[in-house]
């Protein structure tokens, strides 16, 4: 499609070029800029364009054109707003999605830009109506709708306008209040809390009296007394009558309409295939609700203002419901489009033509505008980063069969592709030890022991309260993370499980188990000394690459091969790598293009083989999605724009990042569906709601709110004190907004673990773990230990002590009660060599690795009870004991009369998630039936089903 100057409106001159919003309003049949200070702000008799501009992470711009319509805006302005929007896409080089926004039926998308809701207001400035006087306040009832963006929209002020589906906002003069119908979710509840604060600061400037009302609870509630008198009093509501807002359009089969000469005529097709779609033409997809036009990439832009006319036509019939249009064009359809259906191919063969943003580009540029945002903006440059502390402690287990074999330290790193391996790495959290439960599944491990293994890591799970993240990983796709915990592994050939050696036996498959003395040939890869990575492939030349460095030896001989693409921090890896599979013997170097014919005989002869790096899928910008289970039937609803307010904690959902997903799991989910997590994470990947061909074998991440590692919350701007309050998501708001809109301070805290030395925070200066032979770049490759290195190094490895964080004689001193036999591992060569450097200087530790910082506090002194000996030993393990609860010391005491809900003296500016805190021991005892220790110990699901009971919840 061919673009020429006139095409483009000046107003839009410049548009599109870097991430943002631009908004323009329709003013005397033009687009006019709206002030970044105005926008939210829309007139029901006014017409608006609608520019969001987002920047991917490869630095190419993608453009979403919204036009939205208030609904006393004339025909005259709604049709120039319709067909300034097709020109804006063609100034942006036809390639952004397009959607027609009706005022009260807008898209959860165009919501999302304008968080936490839009208010449209009375007038217009193209319209000739007058605005409303802002100083002049009028009682209003609004009803908010959703759960994810909130639907605002103005009712009628009468009582039967409420309901006990909804939630509705009444606007008064001096006090503004929430009524929480009761159908209605808490999600909801919670997204209305934001309307009411948005009420409160933009028609009130924060100045008046906010309250909650529940739906039949109002006899002791004066707030609720309040309420109903601006109804003439407290009276039953009356049932939900259907509204024109509650019809839905039929189910219908989509219906394809072409646009011919000007006029939408049916196609004839027993089906739905992407091969009905001609480039040379445009069409309507009519599916009730929404209506999709299809713009093929060989159209002019008369004709694709003809179809939008054409659409705009369709949806006027008197007959028909308020839908939703949504234009795209062709080589860039959304995933709902696609979805309608029934056949569309994975990459549609498209040639996408950058005439129409070029042309456009130099135009603008002759006029001096910057046009670099019109074309592609620098991609951000990241190196991949663990997110995760790397000084923690490992255990690893092979499965084998229905158990789990604990491998020995020097056996951690050393991992068959015929097996499966449980991984629980602990590791400093920011204020308590947290965990990573990995499983990791070999590409040639047999069905049964996959199942088995992650049955087993979710026991783990499960046995400490769901608070470690699990990972379901496959032998190819591992990430970062588990690169980085290992920093060097090698993973071999077959299989040393019963379940594989059955499989084999029973297929009559030749058993290719590594052999230490038969022919084999490694691929190392890696990035650096902390990250290096040794496969074995099958021992022939098309398993070479001349992007790697190999290591091939049978027995005795050894072999090096240096692949012509490869680098010196490449051949670095090699040497690395010997230490660990062939740590005695001379290497014979063979550099690409001049093997030796032993090397070429060992291999089977020469072949040809590829010179490409293996390319893993890359991550993409994160998409959130809300999940509901139901009957193995998985639904999920997309969260646009999402910040962590979206994660709600009565949700489930999934964060989707193409080659990892994580599944986020709310603390209100129940029992029986958090273990389901996993199972959500695989529907997921089965079902691929974004049709982008996800793998199968992605990577699954199970994350439980308020204890997601860094590695998830690098996605959000993240508020630790968010995540750690208790409540529902409409208690935590209605405590954030009491608290001047911040999270409390005295949150309860999470307790320090001290399983492996009482490490909390870290320490000043970590100490880097690290678990492969060759610690430092520069360090001489080391064949074997002498007897002198062997005693000098036993002084510091002790067969029971293993702190990977802290110099070994600190940890025998300070926490021995910590190591378990099972958990204790032998320190690395990293920490000997560390020690026996040290052993030449004089030691002087510092305070921080004396003084852990969970050492219980007098309030009185703010001085640590004990300072050293078997005291301190014992004030540690009893600080920590799990499950127990935030020592209540210094919080006032109430009776419970008047910390009950509904109370008619209620106490307040206290903490309404923990009223049952400020009771008295004997009181609470009295009415829970059980100590505060005790209760403290149950499941929060518990505790809040028994405080339900005696209206403390």
């Amino acid at each position: 499609m061919s673009v020429s100057m006139r095409d483009l409106d000046p107003a839009f001159q410049g548009a599109g070029q870097k991430a943002g919003l631009e908004i323009w309003r329709i003013e005397n049949l033009k687009p006019v800029a709206v002030p970044t200070s105005s926008y939210g702000t829309f007139f029901t008799g006014d017409s608006y364009v609608i520019l969001k501009t987002t920047a991917s992470k490869g630095g190419a711009l993608r453009h979403d054109i919204h036009y939205w319509l208030g609904k006393d805006s004339s025909q005259d302005e709604a049709g120039v707003a319709a067909i300034k929007t097709i020109e804006l896409d063609a100034a942006l080089g036809g390639r952004a999605v397009q959607y027609r926004e009706s005022q009260g039926h807008e898209t959860e998308k165009f919501l999302s830009y304008f968080k936490p809701c839009i208010i449209p207001q009375e007038g217009g400035v193209a319209s000739g109506f007058k605005h409303a006087e802002a100083e002049e306040h009028t009682t209003r009832l609004y009803v908010c709708q959703g759960r994810h963006v909130v639907r605002v929209k103005e009712v009628p002020f009468t009582r039967s306008t409420l309901t006990h589906d909804d939630v509705f906002i009444l606007d008064t003069k001096s006090k503004i209040f929430q009524f929480n119908g009761s159908n209605s979710s808490i999600q909801e509840r919670a997204k209305a809390l934001e309307v009411l604060q948005y009420i409160k600061d933009n028609y009130h400037d924060g100045k008046c009296d906010v309250a909650t009302v529940e739906d039949g609870r109002l006899m002791a509630d004066a707030d609720a007394g309040e309420f109903w008198a601006f109804f003439g009093g407290f009276a039953p509501l009356p049932r939900k009558t259907a509204s024109d807002d509650d019809n839905t359009v039929n189910s219908q089969p989509p219906k394809l309409l072409c646009i011919v000469k000007g006029q939408a005529e049916p196609t004839e097709s027993d089906s739905l295939t992407r091969e009905l779609l001609d480039t040379n033409k445009c069409y309507i997809l009519d599916c009730g609700l929404e209506v999709f036009i299809w713009m093929g990439r060989n159209t002019s832009l008369d004709e694709r203002k003809s179809a939008s006319a054409a659409a705009e036509e369709l949806i006027s019939c008197p007959d028909r419901l308020k839908s939703h249009i949504v234009r795209v064009i062709e080589g860039f359809e959304t995933v709902m489009f696609r979805s309608k259906f029934d056949s569309w191919p994975q990459a549609p063969n498209v040639t996408v033509s950058e005439d129409g943003r070029g042309r456009v580009a130099a135009l603008l540029k002759r006029q001096g505008v910057d046009v670099k945002g019109l074309l592609k903006v620098d991609p951000v440059k990241e190196e991949p980063e663990p997110h995760i502390d790397c000084t923690g402690r490992l255990q690893v287990w092979r499965v084998n069969g229905q158990e789990k074999i604990l491998l020995q330290d020097s056996d951690q790193s050393k991992l068959y592709s015929g097996d499966c391996y449980v991984f629980l790495y602990s590791y400093p959290g920011e204020d308590r030890e947290e965990h990573l439960v990995m499983t990791w599944i070999g590409k040639n491990s047999v069905e049964e022991e996959r199942t088995s293994a992650i049955s087993l890591a979710s026991k783990i799970v499960e046995s400490m309260k769901f608070i470690p993240t699990q990972a379901r990983i496959y032998e190819g796709n591992e990430p970062i993370q588990f690169y980085s915990i290992l920093q060097s592994f090698i993973v071999f050939k077959g299989g040393l499980s019963n379940g594989y050696k059955n499989y084999i036996t029973e297929k009559e498959i030749p058993d290719d188990t590594y052999k230490e003395d038969g022919v084999a040939l490694f691929r190392i890869q890696g990035s650096g000394p902390e990250s290096m990575q040794a496969i074995q492939v099958d021992q022939v030349a098309s398993s070479l690459n001349s992007s790697y460095c190999y290591i091939l030896h049978d027995g005795p001989t050894v072999f090096t091969w240096l692949g012509s693409l490869t680098n010196s921090d490449d051949h670095e890896l090699v040497e690395r790598m010997l230490d660990l599979i062939k740590p005695e013997l001379q290497t014979k170097p063979q550099k690409e293009g001049s093997e030796s014919e032993q090397f070429w005989d060992l291999l089977g002869g020469k072949s040809e083989y590829p010179s490409q790096k293996i390319v893993r899928d890359a991550e993409s910008d994160p998409r959130l999605f809300s999940c509901n289970l139901s009957k193995e039937n998985l639904k999920v609803t997309e969260v646009y724009n999402f910040s962590q307010d979206d994660l709600m904690t009565e949700d489930i959902m999934v964060l989707n990042c193409h080659s990892e997903i994580f599944v986020w799991v709310g603390q209100q989910i129940d029992l029986k569906s958090r273990t389901k997590a996993l199972t959500i994470g695989e529907k997921f990947l089965e079902h691929d709601f974004c049709m982008e061909n996800l793998s199968r074998e992605a990577l699954i991440y199970v994350v439980m709110e308020g204890s997601e590692p860094p590695f998830f919350t690098r996605f959000f701007k993240w508020e630790s004190a968010k995540s750690a309050m208790l409540g529902n998501s409409f208690q935590r708001r209605l405590t954030i907004m009491k608290n001047g809109g911040t999270p409390p301070l005295d949150r309860p805290k999470r307790r320090t673990s001290v399983s492996y030395g009482g490490r909390s925070g870290g320490a000043p200066e970590k100490a880097q773990r690290s678990r492969s032979v060759c610690a430092t770049p520069d360090r001489v490759r080391v064949r074997g230990r002498s007897p002198a290195f062997n005693a000098l190094a036993a002084a510091f490895e002790g067969p029971k002590d293993r702190n990977l964080s802290t110099p070994p004689p600190i940890v025998r001193k300070l926490y021995a009660k910590s190591l378990t036999p099972e958990s204790a591992k032998l320190a690395p060569k990293s920490a000997v060599i560390a020690a026996l450097s040290s052993s030449f200087e004089a030691f002087r530790p510092s305070k921080e690795n004396f003084i852990p910082r969970s050492f219980k506090v007098n309030r009185e002194s703010s001085k640590p009870e004990t300072s050293n000996g078997r005291d301190s030993m014992g004030s540690i393990e009893e600080d920590m004991k799990e499950g127990e609860a935030e020592d209540d010391e210094g919080l006032p005491v109430y009776p419970y009369e008047r910390l009950k809900i509904g109370s008619e003296d209620p106490v307040p500016d206290i903490d309404v998630t923990r009223r049952e805190a400020y009771m008295s021991a004997e009181e609470f005892k009295e009415k829970l039936g059980m100590t505060k220790k005790d209760f403290y110990k149950v499941p929060k699901w518990k505790q809040n089903k028994l405080k339900m009971a005696i209206q403390l919840f």
